[in-house]
Order: C-alpha cells, then sequence, then structure tokens
C-alpha cells in the first residue's frame, strides 16, 4: 500500500486537538477536558482501522508514505508500520483517551496546558512508532520530549 496517507492522519489528529486548544478559553475546563478526550479517540478510531487493515502475513512494512522533505540532505516523510509498531500504535492510542479520563478530577490547575500537552504527546509518541527516516525518527523523538518535560 504505497502512498497511504493513513498514519498521516493518525499523527495529525491529536495535533489538530492540541491546536484547537488554544482557543479555548482557560477558564472553560470542562470543555478544554471534553475537547482534548473527543480528539483523543480520533486516533483510536484511526488505530482501531490501521489494525483491522493490517495485513500479519506480510513482513514489510505497510501503510507507507514516502515524500522527499529536505533534498539537500535527502531526508523524507517516510512512515509505515510493521508488526510492532501497529500494536505500539494500538496501545499509545488507547491509553491516552485513558490518562485524560483518569485525571478528569485529579488535574485542577492549568487542565488547558495539561491537555495541550498530552494531546502534543500523543502526536510525538506515534510520530516515533511510525517514522522510518532516521531524520524524522530523531525530530518526532525530539519532539515527545517537550511535552513530557512539562507534563513531568
Amino acid at each position: 500500500m504505497e502512498n497511504n496517507q493513513l498514519l498521516t492522519y493518525l499523527f495529525l489528529a491529536p495535533l489538530v486537538g492540541a491546536a484547537a486548544l488554544l482557543f479555548v478559553p482557560k477558564k472553560s475546563a470542562n470543555v478544554v477536558r471534553w475537547l482534548a478526550f473527543g480528539f483523543s479517540l480520533i486516533p483510536l478510531a484511526i488505530s482501531l482501522l490501521v489494525y483491522a487493515r493490517f495485513d500479519a502475513a506480510n513482513p514489510d512494512f505497510q501503510f507507507t508514505q514516502k515524500i522527499l522533505w529536505i533534498e539537500t540532505i535527502n531526508v523524507h516523510y517516510h512512515v509505515g508500520a510493521d508488526g510492532i509498531s501497529v500494536l505500539l500504535l494500538l496501545l499509545t492510542a488507547f491509553i491516552t483517551p485513558l490518562t485524560l479520563l483518569s485525571t478528569w478530577k485529579s488535574i485542577t490547575v492549568k487542565v488547558k496546558e495539561f491537555s495541550f500537552f498530552m494531546l502534543f504527546l500523543e502526536a510525538g509518541m506515534i510520530g516515533v512508532f511510525i517514522s522510518l527516516d532516521l531524520f524524522l525518527f530523531y525530530v518526532f523523538w525530539e519532539a515527545m520530549l517537550i511535552p513530557m518535560y512539562f507534563i513531568i
């Protein structure tokens, strides 16, 4: 399945949710919680679709997409999934809404910031699991560390 955008949608969904949270007032904590939870369900649905369409008998990377990104150093936006990464994607997409639900009552200060960083962290983790280019992997890995720092 060459040039499949399913993994790109999986990566972009939490980023769109994080961007949408920027437009919600801080005082609307319930709106922030529901919006973050809703956007965290989109990657879960997409990851379930990826898991359902994944051919376990095929040892190659599946759902691949390759686009030239930085031509001078031959860096590509190259994503795909194998048997292990599909399970890690499913786990990540399942744990994020679970985390948002489990912190619903315990996080009362800076709800917007926490929700933003959780969605941003989910996008970074998904990016790490789908990247097939070393430079892209490094970018996703470093991008994942930023929200983790603020959450911790």
